[in-house]
């Protein structure tokens, strides 16, 4: 099986202060048990935005923790971020109330459910929302 990861997850990893940093871990240990683990090019593309993480850190890391990198998106997970994006826009509107949330969170909920991959994240809530028919990986 494979799994794919949310940025939250590695960047829970890399920090020990996290309060996830344990949960990280552990569910990563669990996941890598039941086979591979992948990040799309979103994700890879966050992590370049924390503090002291240039490209040949992360591609040493992905590499010693053996975690693929996904490149590329097709049409239909564009469209399928687009089209959540869009209803999450909506329902914001409405509301006036919540975080803003990134079209990144959008593409990494699509790519998991266009390849059929189970996502790995601490924050469920938007892509339950966003994504009903994609499967969550339990960190609780």
């Amino acid at each position: 099986m494979i799994t794919a990861l949310d940025t939250n997850v590695l960047v829970a990893l890399w920090d020990r202060d996290d309060a996830w940093n344990s949960a990280a871990e552990a569910v990563l240990r669990s996941a890598q048990a039941r086979g591979k683990l992948v990040i799309s090019g979103v994700v890879f593309a966050e992590l370049l935005a924390f503090p002291r993480r240039q490209e040949k850190f992360i591609d040493r890391f992905l590499s010693d923790t053996n975690i693929g990198v996904e490149w590329a998106i097709q049409e239909s997970m564009w469209r399928a971020a687009g089209a959540a994006y869009q209803t999450y826009a909506v329902r914001r509107r409405r509301q006036a109330s919540g975080p803003r949330r990134l079209l990144a969170d959008f593409l990494i909920g699509a790519h998991a459910l266009g390849k059929g991959y189970p996502l790995l994240t601490f924050d469920d809530r938007i892509y339950r929302a966003a994504f009903p028919k994609l499967t969550l990986v339990d960190v609780q």
